[in-house]
């Protein structure tokens, strides 16, 4: 053994090491935030009853929608502007940062001191906080891999970091009803010794491994981007809640102004952008064509993956389940456990493709799991709405094994697209166009549901509450209830019927019988059917068209590297 040999032997040690410390330190930030994006999901049950909230109450389908919602804004947000940050100041430094302050909002939000109203504000206000940690981690860590990773490898790894991330938001769903039938403080508490442990071996082990741009903050453009794009989303969020009169807020002069200032403010982006001397990004990155046809097969997919889970979560939770006899009070666990097929088949599908994609190349893989997605989409759309679980067990399993074949190869070809000096922005940007998407997409989809619900929805409410001997003015005002009310009481484990009708002590007048079916497991569920598989079909057919037009996008990137590595 040669005097050089030896030398480089202890050098590629330390080198094989330290990528597999970044890889399992990475992963782990990025399945924590993404858990935590989606875990209150499940567990919104078990908080708005340990905070004391009425889901009914026309006030607090607002609270409920900002912590669902709230989170997602701050991380579609944010990221790009954190990983240019890691691109001038160091990846390292941002990412550790990142996970101090995820840590510590994780902390407060499990110690919430206040009651009702002003309890939910306080986990909105904290998991927001969480958000700008959770962004700082996940604009940064694909870049960190990019640099600890050779090319050859670095499909493999980022496919692990990329799975790992969707993992946590399918994972979220499951392990949200288990904590929270213990405590629901205990959907917070799960993140803070994780988040201590890795905060703290973060500090220790990761180093900074790439080029740092250095330069100066490209102020006007983070203003006009940030501004724009919470505009734009905070308007999604306020378009699904009822105004004045209407089943939903789109024609609400508020929703209206902040759509078309947001857009406009995201006009003036682009301009400065162009003109910037020092950008927030780099638009030419955009002439890369594996950077900008990945990224718009990303959103697509982002779109049409985001509001499937939420409407998958309904539709089990307000119709399957309790037309199979399960109560009200169970279903979110339950609707988490049936939905295990789509994360086993993403788990098993996600790192097989990043490995694949190291070998046979990105593009085949992430154009077949766009397709394959659409397919999924339209098997869910002909799909009953009292379905044999055997058949929505397979279609959503395929739908994960679409997710993760298109993921990591996805993932790969647009990190190993863009100069190493970038590679914080460009994980910035792709992670903005999947959390973007996700935002929008709920928006989309549950518009299109509440609308199909809209048009038939209290008509078939008051008559069947009639036919059930409950008298006429109660049946009125109960028609009246905004769909989205309807929905969301159903998702969060309330029975309609049974909650709107007790303050009246309407049911003390019926007899045994007619409480027994307007209080059981059938009669709500049989009233929305109809309207609510109108909206799974548009919804599911809208997915479809998405999924396709991903792949034509993931075909269009073309077949290599482009050069500038």
């Amino acid at each position: 053994m040669t005097v050089l040999s030896r030398i480089r032997t202890p050098r590629r040690a330390s080198e094989d090491r330290y990528k597999w410390t970044a890889l399992t330190n990475t992963t782990a930030a990025v399945f924590m935030s993404a858990l935590d994006g989606s875990i209150v999901l499940i567990s919104l049950p078990a908080i708005f009853r340990g905070i004391h909230l009425d889901p009914l109450a026309p006030g607090n389908i607002a609270y409920l929608l900002w912590m669902i919602m709230g989170y997602r804004l701050v991380q579609a947000v944010l990221v790009v502007t954190v990983g240019r940050l890691g691109d001038m100041y160091g990846r390292v430094r941002i990412y550790n940062g990142g996970f101090a302050v995820f840590t510590f909002a994780s902390v407060l939000l499990s110690f919430d001191p206040f009651d009702g109203g002003h309890a939910a504000m306080w986990l909105i206000a904290w998991r927001v906080i969480q958000a700008v940690g959770g962004s700082m981690l996940t604009a940064n860590s694909a870049a960190i891999l990019t640099d600890a990773f050779p090319r050859e490898r670095r499909g493999f790894a980022l496919g692990i970091n990329q799975v790992a991330g969707l993992a946590g938001m399918f994972i979220g769903l499951v392990a949200g009803g288990l904590l929270a039938a213990w405590d629901w403080r205990a959907v917070f508490w799960v993140s803070v010794p994780v988040g201590v442990f890795f905060t703290v071996w973060a500090y220790r082990t990761l180093r900074e491994t790439g080029q740092r741009g250095g330069g100066r903050i490209d102020w006007w453009g983070n203003i006009t981007f940030a501004v724009g794009l919470s505009a734009v989303l905070i308007a999604v969020t306020f378009g699904l809640q009822p105004y004045q009169g209407h089943t939903m807020g789109w024609t609400n002069p508020l929703v209206e102004g902040l759509i078309f200032g947001g857009l406009a403010l995201l006009a003036a982006f682009i301009v400065i952008e162009r003109r910037c001397e020092a950008p927030m990004i780099d638009l030419g990155l955009f002439r890369r064509r594996a950077f900008a046809f990945g990224n718009l097969a990303g959103l697509a997919i982002s779109i049409g993956r985001g509001g499937m889970q939420f409407v998958l979560v309904i539709w089990l939770q307000g119709i399957w389940l309790p037309l199979h006899g399960y109560d009200y009070v169970n279903t979110p666990l339950w609707a988490g456990i049936f939905m295990l097929p789509l994360t086993a088949g993403f788990l098993t599908a996600g790192p097989v493709s990043g490995y694949l994609s190291d070998r046979l190349g990105s593009r085949g893989l992430a154009t077949g799991g766009a397709a394959l997605f659409g397919a999924s989409f339209l098997g869910l759309m002909v799909l009953p709405i009292n379905f044999s679980y055997w058949i929505f067990a397979v279609l959503i399993a395929i739908n994960g094994i679409a997710s993760g074949m298109f993921a990591s190869p996805n993932s790969s070809s647009i990190m190993g697209s863009v100069p190493t000096e970038l590679r914080g922005v460009a994980s910035g940007m792709r992670a903005t166009f999947q959390n973007s998407g996700t935002a929008v997409s709920i928006g989309v989809f549950f518009s299109l549901v509440i609308a199909g619900l809209a048009h038939s929805l209290p008509h078939s409410l008051s008559t069947g509450l009639q036919d059930q001997g409950v008298p006429a003015d109660i049946t009125t005002q109960i028609g009246r209830l905004p769909p989205v009310a309807s929905l969301f009481a159903a998702q969060l484990g309330v029975n309609p019927i049974q909650h709107l009708l007790q303050p009246s002590g309407a049911l003390h007048h019926l007899t045994a019988a007619q409480q027994h079916a307007l209080t059981g497991h059938e009669f709500f569920p049989t009233l929305i059917s109809g309207p609510f598989h109108s909206g799974l079909v548009v919804v599911f057919a809208f997915g479809a068209t998405l999924a396709f037009l991903a792949a034509i996008a993931s075909l269009l990137r073309g077949a290599g590297i482009e050069p500038g590595m």
